[in-house]
Parts: C-alpha cells; structure tokens; sequence
C-alpha cells in the first residue's frame, strides 16, 4: 500500500474504530456487544492501523517499537476483561500514538 491507499485505509480504520468506542461509551447495543465493541475491536483496529503504518514511520528507529505498539493493542484486546494486564492495551495505544505524532514532526523537517 502507497500513499493515499495507506491514508484511505487509516482513515476507515480510524473512523470504524472511533465507532466502536462511541457505541461503548453511550451502551447502544446490549452490554456484551457494547464491550466487545469498545474493548476488544477497537484496539484491534488501533493496531492494525499501527501496523499498517510501521513500514512507512520516517524514523527508522521507529518502525519496531510501532510494531511492538501494535502487538500491545492486539494481545491486550484478548486478554480476559478483569485480568490485571489489561493495561498492556492501553500503553500500546499511548506508545502509537506518540510514534505516530513524533512521524509527523520528523516528516515536516
């Protein structure tokens, strides 16, 4: 994927799972499709996202640690909803995002 290819299928990515995550928070579904929509796929997206975006970091220090962002997010969607990792998924999602926002300022110089 190149380009506005990789943008488009971020761009997807990042809206079905902000989808997901409103229809956690405001319980529009039963309760068990509510979690499974907001604490499962949407970390799952996140870091498909992640990975899809790796290759391409403009930092070659990064592209690892985006993948480790990734496999964070991924496992942690999977892990049992009380389980005491649970916050593996959440510094997964810190980590991406701030690889992703330190790409953006390594591209622009």
């Amino acid at each position: 994927m190149r380009g506005n290819n990789l943008q488009t299928a971020q761009g997807v990515l990042s809206i079905v799972a902000l989808l997901c995550l409103l229809v956690g928070w405001f319980h529009i579904f039963p309760e068990n499709i509510n979690l499974f929509l907001s604490k499962r796929l949407f970390y799952v997206l996140v870091g498909i996202s992640f990975i899809l975006q790796a290759p391409f970091v403009g930092n070659r220090n990064f592209v690892y640690p985006m993948y480790a962002a990734a496999g964070l997010c991924i496992v942690g969607a999977f892990l049992p909803y009380d389980s005491s990792f649970n916050y593996i998924k959440t510094i997964g999602l810190l980590a991406g995002i701030i690889i992703s926002f330190s790409n953006r300022s390594y591209q622009g110089r």
